[in-house]
C-alpha cells in the first residue's frame, strides 16, 4: 500500500476539504453519524434569518422561493441517490418518512400483510413496521430475517421488504439491484433506506429498479443536527400512491383550502406539513459542497480509507476484533471493530483528539468521509487508538460513565 503521504499527495478529491470547517487538532470519523459544517453556511443562515425572515417576514415565501425549497433540495439530492428530480421530496424526519413509503407500499399490495425486514435493521426502521401493522391490524405482521437468509425468507405473503442498504453497526453492504430484482421475483416491494449511503457512495436507485427509499440529511449529506429527511417514490408508482399521512402540502392546491383531500400529481403527494424553512435551508446550501465532485472517485477513496484504517489497526490493536466486510462490494463507508469495552475505549480516543463513535453492544465505529479526510488522518486516527490500547488509557470510570448520547 503506497504511504499516506503519497497518496494525499496524488489525491484528486484533495480541493474539496476546503469546502469545510475543521475543528484544529481533531481528526473528525463520525461523519456517519453527523457531518461537520461546510464552509460558508454560518453566513448563509445568518442572511436567510436576518434577512429573508427578518427584514421580508412572510412575503418570504414569495420573495425568497421558500415555497419552492422542498423541491430545489430535492433534484441535488436526486443527483446523488441516481433518481429524476421528479421522484424525490424532502422534508420531515427518516422515521416519519418510512412511515409514509411503507404504508404507501402496502396499498400496492393488498392482497399480501407481511413486512419482512433484516433483525439487524436499524431499531426505527423496526419500530414503526412493528407500529403499523399493529396500527393495520386484519393480520399485517412483521417478519424478520438475517442478512444470509434474507432471500429465502421472501414468500407469497410478503408484500414490502424494507432494508437498510448499509448496515448501521457493521457497513455491511447488501447488493441494491440484486435484491431488488429478487423481491421483485417474489412479487414484493423493495424499501431501501440510504442513511448511510446517500452522499457516501453512488447510488442508483431508478437503475436498480427500487420502489421506495428514505434517507437523512445530517450524515453524509452535512445538513447539521436533525436536518431534515428525503424520499423516494419510483415514478411508476406515483399516481397509485395514495398517502396514510395525507398533510396540506401534499393537497393538489393547497392554497385553495379545500376541506377534502385531493392529492398533489405525482412526488408532491408525499409532503405533509409546513417546510421547515431553516433547516431545509442549511441542507441546501450544505449540498452545494457536492458540485462538480464525481462519486465514482469519492466511493474509490473511500475504500482506500477504509483498507488503510484496517490494515493500520489490525497491526497495531490486535486485540479489536474486525466487524465490517474486507471485501469492497460487501461494504459501505465505514469501519467497525468490537471490544467488550468498546464504549470507554471510544471514549478515552474522543479525549485523545480522534472522534468516532460506539453503538451497543460492543462496537466502535469510524466513519470515512472522503470530501474531507485525508490518508494521513487515517493513520494518525491509527496510532491514536495504539496508544490508548497499549497504555489502557480507557480504563478510567469516567470513561465508562455512560453519556446520553453514545
Amino acid at each position: 500500500m503506497p504511504s499516506a503521504a503519497e497518496c494525499d499527495r496524488l489525491d484528486p478529491l484533495a480541493q474539496f476539504r476546503l469546502r469545510f470547517q475543521l475543528p484544529e487538532n481533531v481528526i473528525y470519523l463520525d461523519g456517519n453519524s453527523l457531518g461537520v459544517l461546510p464552509v460558508g453556511l454560518s453566513a448563509h443562515m445568518q442572511s436567510v434569518v436576518e434577512r429573508q425572515w427578518g427584514e421580508s417576514l412572510v412575503r418570504g415565501w414569495n420573495d425568497a422561493g421558500w415555497i419552492d425549497l422542498p423541491a430545489r433540495v430535492a433534484g441535488k439530492i436526486a443527483r446523488l441517490v441516481g433518481a429524476t428530480p421528479d421522484s424525490v421530496a424532502v422534508g420531515d424526519s427518516t422515521t416519519i418518512n418510512v412511515f409514509k413509503v411503507l404504508s404507501a407500499a402496502l396499498s400496492l399490495r393488498p392482497e399480501r400483510r407481511v413486512i419482512l425486514s433484516d433483525r439487524s435493521n436499524f431499531p426505527t426502521d423496526l419500530y414503526v413496521a412493528d407500529g403499523l401493522s399493529r396500527l393495520l391490524g386484519q393480520g399485517y405482521e412483521l417478519k424478520l430475517a438475517d442478512a444470509d437468509s434474507m432471500k429465502e425468507a421472501i414468500d407469497e405473503n410478503v408484500a414490502a421488504v424494507l432494508l437498510t442498504e448499509v448496515d448501521y453497526r457493521t457497513g455491511r453492504r447488501y447488493d441494491m439491484a440484486d435484491m431488488t430484482q429478487h423481491v421483485h421475483d417474489q412479487g414484493a416491494l423493495a424499501i431501501w433506506d440510504l442513511a448511510h449511503s446517500a452522499g457516501a457512495f453512488p447510488v442508483h436507485l431508478d437503475a436498480a429498479g427500487a420502489d421506495f427509499a428514505v434517507g437523512c440529511g445530517y450524515k453524509y449529506l452535512n445538513g447539521g443536527p436533525g436536518a431534515p429527511a428525503f424520499l423516494y417514490v419510483a415514478e411508476r408508482h406515483q399516481a397509485q400512491v395514495s398517502p396514510a399521512l395525507s398533510g396540506w402540502m401534499g393537497h393538489q392546491a393547497p392554497f385553495e383550502f379545500a376541506q377534502t383531500y385531493a392529492p398533489a400529481e405525482g412526488i408532491g403527494r408525499m409532503l405533509v406539513g409546513t417546510p421547515p424553512i431553516l433547516s431545509l435551508s442549511a441542507l441546501d446550501r450544505a449540498l452545494d459542497a457536492f458540485d462538480g465532485v464525481d462519486m465514482k472517485l469519492v466511493r474509490e477513496k473511500s475504500q482506500q480509507l477504509c483498507d488503510r484504517f484496517i490494515d493500520e489497526v489490525e497491526k497495531r490493536c490486535p486485540e479489536l476484533e474486525l466487524a465490517t466486510p474486507r471485501d469492497h462490494a460487501s461494504r459501505g463507508s465505514q469501519v467497525s471493530f468490537r471490544h467488550p469495552e468498546g464504549y470507554a475505549i471510544m471514549q478515552a480516543l474522543i479525549a485523545n483528539g480522534v472522534i468516532g463513535d460506539f453503538r451497543a453492544p460492543d462496537i466502535l465505529r469510524f466513519g470515512m468521509t472522503p470530501l474531507y479526510l485525508r490518508h494521513a488522518d487515517i493513520a494518525a486516527a491509527a496510532e491514536t487508538l495504539e496508544r490508548v490500547m497499549r497504555g489502557k488509557l480507557w480504563d478510567q470510570d469516567v470513561f465508562r460513565r455512560r453519556a446520553k448520547v453514545t
